[in-house]
């Protein structure tokens, strides 16, 4: 079976790799054009076409599928497509040239959209997983391939979530392509929707509830990390290992620095909190901050 991957960022290319890894035959690789990263914002390969150079697989990067794409279609003969965060919606003509599958990191039909991963979290979701859809032509409401379940652990952060969605992203899409082809089944229940990450989204509000802030700050660890205002200065949050309910006079206040981390409250009790990071510096723990004296109990913590 001859197979078309497209994918761009690293999510992607460690699923692109895995098939490869394991004998699977990719033809060819369509990824989004190189865009500019870092401060010096030198025009970097995107993760999926740096791969698939190494590999020697031929890569491409059209700017309208339904002209390229087509030619590349014709060219390779591939007999199924797979996406993995690629980037774009697919459209007809090209969406119906050959079956597209896409590996989707959420329990659809919740979570459609750019970010399943960062708003289950944030939703305080206690289960997720993968999901393997056939592509129509509405965004992730295909017919379903093949799912699979995980327990989201309650203190479990974004990066320790896309670690093992990655590897039962891969081990399913391994699974659904050694049976393919394969019974569909139509999505069933309300949808919700993972819209993409904005800079409004990264502000933490102690003036939530604890589970909100400590769902809030997990959804964003290690990246990009929540944002406070703190004596004037933008930090970042990051782990939190503790929370609980209780009577706060002042939310966003620090009441108690240990090794462990801050004791911060909210509008109904407090979360501990592991890591700071100050503007232009590395992330720190909190006794490291009250030593070099960045912050004190009785410091308060603001909505930036």
């Amino acid at each position: 079976m001859k197979i078309i991957f497209l994918g761009t960022p690293d999510f992607a290319s460690e699923h692109l790799e895995y098939l490869l890894r394991n004998n699977f035959n990719v033809v060819a690789v369509i990824s989004q054009p190189d865009k500019p990263k870092g401060r010096g914002k030198k025009i970097l390969p995107t993760p999926v076409k740096e791969l698939a150079l190494k590999y020697g697989i031929p890569v491409f990067q059209p700017k309208s599928l339904n002209k390229e794409g087509l030619k590349i279609i014709e060219e390779y003969k591939p007999d199924i497509g797979i996406v993995v965060a690629y980037g774009k919606l697919l459209k007809s003509p090209f969406l119906d040239a050959i079956p597209f599958y896409n590996v989707h990191a959420s329990l659809l039909p919740k979570y459609r959209g750019a970010a399943p991963i960062q708003r289950a979290l944030e939703n305080g979701e206690k289960r997720t997983g993968i999901t393997i859809f056939k592509i129509g032509v509405g965004m992730d409401d295909g017919p379903i391939a093949i799912q699979k379940e995980i327990v989201v652990g309650e203190y479990e952060t974004f990066g320790q979530l896309y670690v093992k969605l990655l590897e039962v992203g891969k081990k399913t899409l391994e699974k659904f392509l050694k049976n393919y082809p394969t019974k569909l089944v139509p999505q069933n229940g309300e949808p919700t929707f993972a819209p993409k990450i904005s800079k409004e989204d990264l502000n933490v509000n102690f003036s939530d509830s604890c589970l909100k802030v400590k769902n809030k700050i997990r959804a964003y660890d290690p990246v990009p990390g929540v944002k406070a205002i703190l004596n004037g200065k933008i930090v970042k949050l990051f782990g939190v290992f503790y929370f609980e309910q209780a009577n706060i006079n002042k939310p966003g206040e620090v009441l108690e620095i240990k090794e462990e981390g801050a004791i911060v409250g909210c509008s109904d009790g407090v979360v501990g909190i592991r890591n700071i990071q100050f503007p232009g510096k590395k992330k720190i723990t909190f006794m490291e901050a009250k030593n070099g004296k960045l912050l004190k109990v009785g410091d308060v913590f603001e909505k930036s």
